[in-house]
């Protein structure tokens, strides 16, 4: 089975610590937002910054976090309402960048 180097949640820890020491990059990240391609952009801006990501294994990680809390709710809760969006680890951790300070 393919292991990453580095799991998606120790590269987005180290970027965002990277991130809040240089508001270049910071910047950068949230401009990925504006790509054509923005996760794609995201992960290929990330591994030039030493944290590697493929847009797969981040999309795979918010669905298998979903799943645990889904999992985790009593009686089941895939149907959640909140659950609604937490998948989307990208745009959640431009969330979290964007209250930086």
């Amino acid at each position: 089975m393919y292991q990453p180097v580095m799991s998606v949640p120790e590269a987005l820890s180290g970027l965002k610590a990277a991130a809040k020491a240089d508001p270049a990059l910071k910047a950068s990240l949230l401009d990925t937002r504006n790509a054509k391609y923005p996760l794609t952009t995201f992960c290929k801006l990330a591994a030039e910054n030493g944290f590697p990501l493929s847009p797969m294994d981040v999309i795979d990680y918010g669905e298998q976090e979903v799943a645990a809390m889904a999992r985790s709710i009593n009686g089941g809760g895939e149907n959640h309402p909140s659950l609604e969006g937490s998948e989307d680890t990208y745009e959640l951790f431009l969330i979290e960048l964007e209250e930086l300070v």
